[in-house]
């Protein structure tokens, strides 16, 4: 064949071969979540004793780098140590948010009103993150206020290591529990209930989590100590998603639990890792009993490994949870915080973190990422953010729907009139009890059944209680625009086109 045919031929197989495009599709719907640890103020706020201004601030900047970085929720701690970042009947007030436990002088308004408010009108669903079990982060009790458990319920607790704990085996600690996550989802226009993976303590060698009079009184005739510890998580999961879904059933339950289950050497249905602990038998969690119950909407295994680590594989582990996680959705925890450092050099390559949300995209049962913790892209490695922004989220994600709510028929939105003036569409809606965003979209003027998502120009909130919905001209290419209803079950409706010059005000000087 003459030389210059070859090269046409191997032009045009690199060409038409998938494998050597370096862009994966980006899917329309995709969870891309960041953890905000508040405790010890991690990432915010950066002091307690800041002003509310500042703080407010500080915590702006967070919502709107990840905006630009097109991520669709926050899970905000917002229960750190038996204390609260709300005013709670339940929980005394946070010394981490406001500089003494128990008192609130600076905050006129509810601060997780605000929290929430702020994240929806970027876009972005709010995950109320809560510690159900750490009483307190060390033992300087005396910072406590005389409202926290410590001193109101003194025989709820246990000491073990430098911590102050619940006793998870106490009915009335649960039944605490409950009457917590009850007062938060009453009361706060939240978009889910996030638990962590401290249920009990991880193992500290040498130490006892003396629960032995509490085994005593509590356990079933013939129990184990470990399955009775198991149990008593177990009820709290079951109580917490009854709760939940009592109240309003369009809010989530998730969890993130240690990312290592079972090691294949305890139990072959385990992992291919040598976890030096794992959450079945040194935190008394079962996750995979929940997700056969279908207690959880959604639950986020913390796989902070690098890819090939050979004592726990992220990948290894990413594909197992993948093959084990059936009736719920599953998104990947990232530990972001190591990249460039850790003593694994696998996070010194730019591409470590890249390649595990690749790998997560690459894998149908895995829908989304999140990555802990908001300060680890925001302060360091400018580089990795790019390159994340440009081949993984360049364009914006719908949040998935839960798979386990049985949701009521979507409920019709109807557009009862519209007028437009030089800047903005104004369009009155009927039907907007459930519904959260309005979506708008690019279009020409014939009629589709769903749009791609790079033709989403903006995800508008709705207030609650509103039925007025105001549409900057600057989204509208052309004469034509569409918009679809997207409600708090994660429904989107069909799309509605709308011609400008069908709109009253039509002419207005722009």
């Amino acid at each position: 064949m003459p030389r210059y045919l070859c090269l046409v031929a191997v032009l045009l197989i690199l060409n038409s071969c998938s494998i050597f495009k370096s862009n994966i599709p980006q899917p329309k719907t995709e969870f891309r979540g960041v953890w905000i640890a508040t405790v010890v103020n991690i990432d915010w706020p950066k002091n307690g004793s800041d002003p509310v201004n500042k703080q407010k601030e500080d915590y702006l900047k967070i919502l709107n780098f990840y905006k630009e970085l097109n991520y669709n929720a926050v899970i905000v701690q917002i229960r750190a140590a038996g204390d609260a970042f709300y005013n709670s009947k339940e929980a005394p007030w946070s010394r981490f948010l406001t500089g003494t436990e128990g008192a609130n002088s600076k905050w006129s308004e509810d601060p997780l009103n605000w929290m929430i408010h702020e994240a929806h009108i970027r876009g972005m669903e709010f995950h109320a993150w809560l510690n159900p079990y750490r009483a307190t982060f060390d033992l300087k009790t005396e910072v406590l206020s005389d409202e926290h458990d410590f001193n109101t319920h003194p025989a709820w607790m246990l000491k073990y290591g430098k911590k102050y704990y619940y006793d998870p085996g106490l009915p009335e600690v649960r039944k605490k529990m409950v009457a917590i996550i009850d007062e938060i989802v009453s009361n706060y226009d939240i978009d889910a209930i996030h638990y962590d993976d401290y249920f009990y303590p991880y193992t500290i060698k040498d130490e006892v989590f003396n629960d032995s009079i509490t085994f005593y009184n509590c356990a079933q005739p013939g129990q184990s100590l470990d399955d009775w510890r198991r149990s008593n998580i177990d009820s709290l999961i079951k109580d917490s998603h009854s709760t939940i879904k009592s109240k309003k059933p369009w809010v989530q339950f998730g969890v993130s639990p240690f990312g290592v289950w079972k090691n294949k050497a305890t139990d072959p249905k385990g992992s291919d890792t040598k976890a030096g602990q794992t959450t079945y038998d040194n935190l008394y969690a079962d996750p995979l009993l929940w997700i056969q119950k279908g207690w959880l909407d959604y639950l986020a295994p913390q796989l902070y490994w690098s890819m090939d680590l050979p004592a726990a594989s992220h990948s290894k582990l990413m594909d197992w949870w993948a093959n084990n996680g059936a009736n719920t959705n599953i998104y990947i925890g990232n530990g972001a915080y190591k990249v460039r450092n850790n003593s694994d050099k696998a996070w010194d390559k730019k591409k470590e973190l890249p390649n595990q949300f690749k790998l997560a995209r690459l894998t149908p049962e895995i829908q989304g990422n999140i990555v802990f913790s908001a300060k680890s892209l925001m302060n360091n490695n400018p580089d990795i953010v790019s390159y994340l922004k440009k081949k993984y989220y360049h364009w914006q994600a719908l949040p998935p729907s839960s798979p386990i709510v049985d949701a009521p028929k979507q409920k019709e939105t109807k557009i009862l009139s519209s007028q437009q003036s030089a800047d903005t569409v104004q369009l009155e809606l009927q039907g907007t009890e459930y519904l959260r965003y309005v979506l708008v979209y690019r279009t020409g003027k014939k009629e589709k059944e769903a749009y791609p998502i790079k033709k989403l120009k903006q995800k508008i909130f709705i207030s609650p209680g509103s039925n007025t919905l105001m549409i900057p001209k600057k989204l509208v290419k052309g004469n034509y625009f569409a918009v679809t209803f997207f409600d708090k079950y994660g429904r989107e409706s069909k799309p509605t086109i709308l011609h400008l010059k069908k709109i009253d005000g039509y002419g207005s000087k722009r």
